[in-house]
């Protein structure tokens, strides 16, 4: 076989190939002979003792031959420019591997911040001892001090996949196998009687980070807070989440821009190419290294690490002049319990309505109702409906399969998949194999190339990236321009909606008994108005505009609480 060399001094390129997808004999091994450096007479690429192709790094001439010729889309070389830190973990030979390693910082909150699949996980398993690093001996002395005083310490983890919680067990029943004591003011005691797999998604994750900050630690993970909890939730969470961290030593992954800054003390920048490889900076305070993130350049590294900004503006998308598109009436429906009362409203062609308001008020009834899911005698639609809902099926349909439907716009799709870096490899791939975030993504291109009078989205920025949600954003507002569609999204992220949207609609209420959906409304106002209850205030960040959490009681915050302005 091969020899694979891990010295970063003598590394040219990087070499993945997915072995979920390698059809290996049944292609006759293309990749081995289409391999210029094979013809040659020496060997690049050759078979493992398990049937896969394996292909030498040091060899390699990056001439991509083999990455065009797979039938499979199984194989990525990547070409390396840029002197990358120490190699700290592979999961193999041709597998994904991450270079350099954070580490926690004694007292403080340290986040992580990058695009999904560059390895954010896999540093939080190394760092947890679920992972070992490579070559630990040869690692930073920094790096040999932690794991050899992590030994005598112990370790409080709050896990990205809330679902394995899931079984059938009562909460209580699962705190006693614990022996741990919940805060009634993360997780309510009433719901101690439930079996996990009845709660909803953002109970069981509120659960999660409830049984984390209970137990007794001396560092404290926190991998993505906010997923299935609404603005309410997410900022009362922070509050806790933050006064918990002082003087604790913790480390978080999260997606919500505004969430991580007002959490975290320092931040460790990942960069690399998804699934392929990851690298970690250097640590830097919070504002700088979100801004330096933002921007795409690493000051003291000196490393351009993406060709684009993600910028901010102080001037959003703003009112849609156009016709109106289509009426609906004054409506109700009621179910279990619960009761929805809906204003009358207009929708106008090539416009994004925003949906905003607390979980279990009504906001997915709303839609499901405009789509004619849930039928109502004084309303009735004719129109085509895509609906994109809040959760996604995972069917062992091949990706490609769900993409060659004859309801899609050819046009529109291709578009899609590359605003969404929605690959081959990935068209290869079930959807019950792929991760929250691809499945996600798949989603979100379908419903969008779908060929409809009417795109309805819910919760489009779940489980997505930074980059990602400001990619589907900018799709999102090329689309509603170019073909004058109507376009309702249900989410929870204000800078994303803030983004999009021309206008606004504010649900109401009491979560699980009524709700009440306005008509939609001026986007300022409806946002204040939202901030305004929540009890939250955002300024702009002065370098990148960003929008930013201000601490509740701070002099920013009373000012514009006081000026009635709850979004500078």
């Amino acid at each position: 076989m091969a020899k694979l060399s891990f010295n970063i001094g003598e590394v040219k390129r990087i070499a993945v190939i997915d072995r979920d997808l390698c059809i290996k004999e049944k292609c006759g091994y293309v990749c081995v002979n289409v391999c210029p450096v094979n013809r040659m007479g020496k060997e690049c690429i050759v078979v493992d003792e398990q049937g896969y192709p394996v292909i030498s790094e040091e060899l390699c001439v990056g001439c991509s031959i083999c990455v065009k010729k797979c039938p499979v889309n199984a194989i990525t070389i990547i070409n390396i420019s840029k002197e990358l830190p120490k190699l700290s973990y592979s999961y193999g030979v041709n597998a994904f591997r991450l270079y350099g390693l954070p580490l926690p910082k004694e007292g403080k909150v340290v986040a992580f911040i990058g695009r999904n699949g560059i390895g954010k996980t896999t540093a939080l398993k190394l760092l947890s001892k679920e992972l070992l690093p490579f070559d630990l001996q040869n690692q930073p002395v920094e790096i040999r001090e932690y794991f050899s005083a992590l030994e005598k310490k112990s370790l409080s983890i709050k896990p990205q996949n809330i679902e394995k919680l899931r079984v059938e067990l009562k909460v209580k029943e699962l705190l006693e196998k614990l022996n741990v004591k919940l805060d009634s003011s993360i997780f309510p005691e009433f719901l101690l009687e439930r079996k996990l797999s009845s709660l909803s998604g953002g109970e069981l994750q509120k659960l999660s980070i409830a049984i984390a900050m209970a137990k007794q630690a001396h560092i404290y993970f926190f991998d993505e807070l906010s997923n299935f909890l609404d603005v309410h939730e997410r900022l009362s969470l922070a509050l806790k989440v933050k006064q918990f961290a002082e003087q604790k030593t913790t480390i978080i992954v999260e997606h919500d821009l505004a969430l991580l800054d007002y959490l975290s003390d320092y931040v460790y920048i990942f960069y690399g190419e998804e699934n392929v490889y990851g690298a970690v900076s250097s640590i830097k305070h919070s504002r700088v290294g979100i801004n330096e993130y933002l921007s795409g350049f690493l000051k003291s590294e000196n490393l351009r690490f993406r060709n684009y900004e993600i910028s901010f503006s102080e001037f959003s998308e703003g009112e849609v002049k156009e016709e109106v598109f289509q009426s609906y009436p004054r409506l109700s429906y009621s179910f279990d319990g619960f009761e929805i009362e809906v204003e009358e409203g207009e929708i106008r062609k090539g416009e994004v309505i925003g949906i905003v308001g607390r979980n279990g008020i009504g906001k997915t009834t709303f839609i499901k109702l405009l789509a004619g899911k849930i039928k109502l005698d004084n309303y009735k639609t004719e129109l085509s409906i895509s609906y994109k809902p809040q959760y996604l099926e995972a069917s062992p349909l091949l990706v490609k399969e769900l993409f060659s439907r004859e309801e899609l716009d050819r046009d529109v799709l291709q578009r899609a998949k590359r605003y969404l870096s929605i690959t081959l490899a990935l068209e290869e791939k079930p959807l019950n194999r792929i991760s929250g975030g691809e499945l996600q993504r798949v989603y979100l291109a379908y419903s969008i190339s779908k060929k409809a009078d009417l795109y309805l989205i819910d919760e489009p920025t779940a489980y997505l990236d930074i980059e990602q949600r400001v990619a589907f954003s900018q799709l999102l507002l090329n689309f509603v321009s170019e073909f004058e569609k109507p376009v309702f999204v249900v989410d929870h992220d204000i800078l994303f909606l803030d983004r999009v949207s021309s206008r606004v609609i504010y649900v109401k209420g009491e979560p699980g008994k009524h709700g009440i959906v306005s008509s939609p409304k001026d986007k300022k106002k409806a946002l204040n108005e939202f901030l305004r209850d929540a009890g939250i205030t955002l300024r702009r960040d002065k370098e990148s505009k960003r929008p930013r959490i201000n601490k509740p009681g701070s002099v920013l915050d009373k000012k514009q609480k006081s000026s009635g302005v709850f979004f500078a």
